[in-house]
């Protein structure tokens, strides 16, 4: 279910950049366009490990070094079927994780120290777990692909808004006003809820790599009370990367949260435990 949402999303997204290409620069502007987002994501996703592991001064370890660590990842990576990630510690206080690389042969799996001071091991071991489902299901790839087409929209809209649009006699100004201001609203909206239903899938497949989807709805519970009374010095643009949101959102906020809310993620969870169907 949650690979279909997220196909019917790319679906909608692709719809859009082919609707506003045409409306504002014709079939040559969308792939003018198409190329400049690839050449601008094409850097991020090969090199995505190395800039944001960077970025929070990860270190990689070694297994002399967090041997319980390591050993988390090795039993979870026999259950997913994939190749052992580079494991990798961030300085930082807030309990969090992630997961980069473009494939699962170049693949990396960092968590903080507040993390492995908070969580017992199940729940890290749920937490990793998560994280690995990421790799295994190549959200990376997916996120990136997303990007491209969200970012050629909004190059198409910038371009109309500064040199206007394809010249056409019976082209409606209002037609074009919305394609301009709305499109990279809907664009930026449609890429967020991608990431949130691959947050869904990750939790669902990460629950039955490790076995265990109570240890983490237990984490993912500590986690949002933890990055509450602990902020993190972190990028907006790398807060989908994250197992739980470094930052807060309420309200009409959520729309543009990149993860799904937590009571969320923990019923469904609950529900997996239960045996009832994943929704």
């Amino acid at each position: 279910m949650n690979w279909f949402k997220t196909f019917l999303l790319m679906g909608a997204l692709t719809a859009l950049v082919v609707l506003i290409g045409d409306w504002i620069g014709g079939s040559q502007g969308m792939v003018l366009a198409f190329g400049f987002a690839i050449l601008m994501n094409f850097g991020a996703y090969w090199f995505s490990d190395k800039i944001v592991l960077s970025m929070y001064g990860a270190q990689e370890v070694t297994e002399s070094q967090a041997p319980e660590l390591f050993g988390i990842v090795r039993r979870l990576v026999v259950n997913a079927g994939i190749p052992m990630p580079k494991v990798y510690i961030i300085p930082a206080d807030q309990p969090n994780a992630f997961a980069t690389g473009r494939n699962p042969d170049h693949a990396a799996v960092a968590v903080t120290e507040g993390i492995m001071r908070l969580l017992d091991e199940q729940e890290l071991e749920g937490v990793l777990a998560h994280e690995l489902a990421h790799i295994k299901n190549r959200d990376i790839l997916i996120a990136t692909i997303a990007a491209t087409i969200a970012g050629a929209i909004m190059m198409l809209s910038r371009f109309a808004f500064f040199f206007g649009g394809r010249d056409d006699e019976d082209r409606n100004p209002l037609v074009m006003l919305i394609a301009i201001i709305v499109a990279p609203i809907a664009a930026m909206l449609i890429q967020l809820a991608i990431s949130r239903q691959r947050e869904y899938g990750a939790d669902e497949s990460g629950a039955r790599i490790c076995g265990k989807p109570l240890a983490l709805a237990s984490a993912l519970a500590k986690l949002e009370r933890g990055k509450e009374r602990i902020p993190m010095d972190a990028n907006p643009a790398t807060a989908h990367m994250f197992i739980v949101n470094p930052f807060s959102a309420q309200g009409i906020a959520t729309l543009f949260s990149t993860h799904p809310p937590i009571p969320d993620r923990i019923a469904r969870l609950e529900r997996m435990q239960s045996g009832r169907v994943w929704i």
